[in-house]
Order: structure tokens, then C-alpha cells, then sequence
């Protein structure tokens, strides 16, 4: 039986970070991933998971993170068990520690989707089982698997020089997360973000690293316009992130308001093949709760993208939101399958 002592590396098949499945790690599960959405297509998908229990503990709310773990998990043969905020004692009445080796017991694999990269990690280091990391303030690793999965299917199989734009807040967990990702992979790698909001000077370093290594390349830069020349990809994100109170809007507005992603952006690549990218959801027009509070307090209709990019034949944003199934697939059954 594992013990406390040994529960402080992460158990293999754990994914907390994209940099630390390495280039050829990252890829394969990629590899796996287009097959595996191939055979379900074909009807030819081999359950490989019956039997396996899966717990899926989320501190912020999800759509797409939690229904790609549980059709994958399903569609394998695996159960899944939903703990939501305020469906366990975790962090609160029972340390991460504690509950990781409870979990650990009970579990074949355990997904978490939260705040603090610490605590992810601190379930990987006491559950004894493989750990994903849904989402974090920091990093998005089952994101950038999806990404990359859609531009492989829509722009080129060969990621070597495309080019990835990322324009808006370049602080956040996908900012960073594609800055890293697609400088491990070779890629052309551009973050446009206001001064304020550009990556920590810890990411750049790491993705410099990255791209010495794969002959890719990074660019941070201020300017929207400049960035997005020759881009193969233009990528937005939404302004706040989840949990940030509503007076955030006010400043991020302010600084963001020149790094929408407009018809004129997108025409500025110069490259009538490029793809819009959005992780979702995204604020594109007046139809939600938020989008009408935007537009009557900034008098925008949509915040970080315009409807007309958003909907229109260059965006592939519902192809990615499929592919975060298809990728959280194999790295499930990359994890645990014997």
C-alpha cells in the first residue's frame, strides 16, 4: 500500500502543467486524442476504462470542463463523481492534504478545476493517483490540448512557424498557457496586452527557455495591430476572469477596449486562412446577462470580440469546445489505462 511518505511526487499520468508533459508528450496525447474522436465517429470506440472511478472537484463553476470529463469518462466506461464548491468539506472543515489521501482511496483519478496551481498540486503530491488540472489562476493545460488538436485539424498538422496571437489580457491562465505551449511546440508564439496586463516576467523567461529549445519564437508586445501581421491564429479570452468581482470591468474596459478583436484585426493578418479562437464562454453581443450589462454601461455590444468575428466562417470556436472532450479522453485513458 502507498504510504503518507511516498504520496509526495505526483502519480504518473498526472497533468498539472503544460511544460511538464515536454514537446513529445504534449503531442502525443494529442495523437491520441484525433484518433479517439475518430473512432467514436466510425462507432468503433473500445471502452478501456470500465471500472474506473473518476472524481471531478470543481471551485469554480464549468460547462465545458465538467461535461468533457463526464461524456469521456462515460463514453470510456468510467463513473465519474461531481464535487462542486460546496459539495465537500475540501479546504474548508479537511486540509487538500487530508482529502487528496481520502480521494486517493476511493478513486482511479482525480480532476481539479479551482484557483491556486498550489492546490492542484498539493492533491498530486498526497493522492497517490493520477491528478488533472482542469483549470487554475495559472495555467489551462486540457485547453491548450484542444487548441492544438483544432489547429492541427483546420490550419496545418505541422505546427512548426505557425503563428499564435493572443490579444487582450495577458496575465491570465490561457495568455500564459498558450505562451508556453506554443513555444514548447515550435511555434511563432505573439501576446498583445496593455503594458498592465501582460504575462509575469516567470512565464516569459519559461517560454523563451521553451522556444530556444524548438526553434520556436515569443513576442510581447502593446501593439494589436503589429502582432497579428502574418498570424495564422488570433485568440481572445474574456476580460474578468471567474471570480473577480464586477468592478474590475471598469479598469480592465479602460486599458482593454483598443485589443478587441474586431473585423479590421482580423483583416490586418493579411491572411484570408486565419482562424478565430475563443476558450469560451465569450461576451460577443448583447444576448446574456453580462453581455447587456456591458453594452449599457460601456456601450459595447460584445466586450473582448465582435459578433461579426465571433460568427462568422473564420471562427472555430465550437470545433474547440468539442475537442476539450476528445482531448481530456486521452489524457484519461493515457492515465489509466494498464
Amino acid at each position: 500500500m502507498t504510504t503518507t511518505a511516498d504520496r509526495l511526487t505526483p502519480a504518473p499520468g498526472s497533468l498539472l502543467t503544460e511544460s511538464s508533459l515536454g514537446r513529445d508528450g504534449f503531442l502525443a496525447l494529442v495523437d491520441l486524442a484525433a484518433e479517439l474522436k475518430a473512432a467514436r465517429a466510425e462507432g468503433r470506440e473500445v471502452r478501456r476504462l470500465t471500472g474506473k472511478n473518476i472524481a471531478l472537484i470543481f471551485e469554480k463553476a464549468s460547462t465545458r470542463t465538467r461535461c468533457s470529463f463526464e461524456v469521456a469518462a462515460a463514453d470510456q466506461g468510467a463513473s465519474t463523481t461531481y464535487l462542486g464548491p460546496d459539495g465537500s468539506h475540501i479546504g474548508r472543515e479537511e486540509s487538500i492534504a487530508d482529502t487528496a489521501q481520502v480521494l486517493g482511496r476511493l478513486y482511479d483519478g482525480i480532476e481539479f478545476r479551482g484557483f491556486a496551481q498550489e492546490t492542484v498540486e498539493e492533491l498530486a503530491a498526497y493522492a497517490g493517483v493520477p491528478v488533472w488540472n482542469g483549470l487554475t489562476d495559472q495555467w489551462h493545460p486540457t485547453q491548450m490540448l484542444a487548441d492544438v488538436l483544432t489547429i492541427r485539424e483546420t490550419i496545418s498538422p505541422d505546427l512548426t512557424g505557425l503563428s499564435w496571437t493572443y490579444i487582450g489580457d495577458g496575465r491570465n491562465n490561457v495568455a500564459r498557457s498558450i505562451l508556453v505551449t506554443g513555444a514548447m511546440l515550435g511555434m511563432d508564439v505573439r501576446i498583445a496586452a496593455p503594458g498592465a496586463l501582460q504575462p509575469p516576467a516567470d512565464v516569459r523567461r519559461l517560454a523563451a527557455g521553451l522556444a530556444v529549445l524548438s526553434g520556436g519564437n515569443t513576442f510581447v508586445t502593446g501593439d494589436a495591430a503589429d502582432a497579428v501581421i502574418g498570424a495564422d491564429v488570433i485568440y481572445t479570452d474574456t476580460w474578468v476572469s471567474m471570480g473577480e468581482p464586477d468592478s474590475v470591468w471598469d479598469e480592465r474596459v479602460e486599458l482593454l477596449r483598443p485589443y478587441r478583436v474586431t473585423a479590421e484585426l482580423m483583416a490586418a493578418t493579411g491572411k484570408a486562412t486565419t482562424r478565430f479562437m475563443h476558450c469560451l464562454p465569450a461576451v460577443h453581443d448583447s444576448s446574456t446577462e453580462l453581455g447587456q450589462r456591458v453594452h449599457e454601461r460601456y456601450g459595447l455590444s460584445g466586450a473582448e470580440v465582435t459578433d461579426d468575428v465571433f460568427s462568422s466562417p473564420a471562427s472555430v470556436v465550437f470545433q474547440q469546445a468539442e475537442n476539450r472532450m476528445h482531448t481530456i479522453k486521452a489524457v484519461l485513458v493515457s492515465s489509466l489505462v494498464d
